[in-house]
């Protein structure tokens, strides 16, 4: 149990970091750019930190564990990251583009394919430091 717990925050801090870096730096000015009518002047970070700590465990639960305990292979763990990834982000990004007016369709590309991506990356550390840790 010590060592899921382990894993969860070492997962959920790469994740974050990660994540910081993307929205913080690098695709600021675009979301921005596309979103800023939407945006709120401040980060809800209640619902950011609930978000993150469910993302994490879905990643442990759905992609990472099954793979320590029964494929024992990070390809089989990357391609089921990048399928949590896109599934997960497209579920978000589709139906805001289905509901919601002047919902950028370029968001959504991007958002979907930086979800596919960041849940790969992620994954794929947290399963070798899982490995690691026994």
């Amino acid at each position: 149990m010590i060592n899921y717990l382990k894993l969860f925050l070492v997962t959920l801090a790469a994740f974050f970091a990660i994540d910081m870096l993307w929205l913080g730096l690098i695709a600021r000015s675009f979301y921005r750019k596309h979103l800023g009518f939407l945006m709120a002047p401040t980060t809800n970070w209640t619902a950011a930190i609930i978000f993150y700590l469910l993302f994490i465990l879905g990643i442990l639960v759905f992609v990472v564990v099954p793979g320590l305990q029964q494929e024992q292979s990070l390809q089989t763990v990357l391609i089921r990251a990048a399928l949590y990834g896109l599934i997960t982000y497209a579920t978000y990004d589709l139906t805001n583009l289905a509901t919601l007016r002047d919902w950028p369709v370029l968001v959504s590309v991007v958002d979907i394919g930086w979800g596919t991506l960041l849940c790969t990356l992620v994954s794929g550390a947290a399963y070798l430091i899982g490995a690691r840790l026994g």
